[in-house]
């Protein structure tokens, strides 16, 4: 395999939900504004002050962050081992793919909802803005390996998807059982592999 030389940042995503402006209503009061206290890689993203519960069949975890702006549908992003803890079994997705997902409560301080589908496992991506898709020779949706060459876990994520937008930055995503697979911090450095 040849290493492209061109590094990308990695975000390490931890479990959060994307929330309409219909459910941020319902669980943090009407006309409740979302506050920003962290920009994220991607421009116009952020996370939020406000946290929720998520609750599943077999359980519950607390302080699950918010992620803004608001969305057109309730999305809630968490890995495999989060997965077991709440009891149920979400599909490897890309985000907003929700079509015969699991669905699951979801409390705030003002009330709750209760989500018929919206839980997904994040499929692993790397966002790119289209001069970027130009520099390294892929379009949206190709699928691509990454090499983590970092410390005594050197791995190589296969099936990785490619997301090109005029609005992305170069970043790869993984959720934190894939990055702590591989000893993967947010800020480190990874690389697109190609085939010899």
């Amino acid at each position: 395999m040849k290493k492209k030389e061109i590094p990308i940042i990695a975000g390490v995503s931890n479990r959060h939900v994307h929330l309409s402006r219909e459910d941020v209503d319902i669980l943090f009061g009407k006309d409740y504004q979302l506050t920003p206290i962290k920009d994220l890689g991607q421009p116009g993203q952020f996370a939020c002050k406000e946290t929720v519960i998520i609750v599943g069949p077999k359980g519950a975890i607390e302080n699950v962050r918010v992620l803004g702006p608001e969305r057109k549908e309730t999305q809630v992003e968490i890995s495999l081992t989060d997965a077991f803890k709440l009891g149920v079994m979400p599909p490897v997705r890309d985000s907003g793919d929700l079509e015969g997902t699991p669905g699951i409560v979801i409390v705030g301080p003002k009330g709750s909802v209760i989500k018929e589908k919206g839980v997904i496992i994040a499929k692993r991506h790397i966002h790119m803005h289209t001069s970027d898709a130009e520099k390294f020779g892929v379009k949206d949706k190709d699928i691509v390996k990454v090499v983590v060459e970092k410390g005594d876990r050197r791995l190589i994520f296969d099936d990785v998807l490619i997301r090109v937008s005029e609005k992305f930055a170069l970043e790869f995503h993984v959720d934190t059982d894939e990055a702590n697979a591989a000893l993967l911090k947010t800020g480190d450095v990874v690389y697109i592999v190609e085939e010899l």
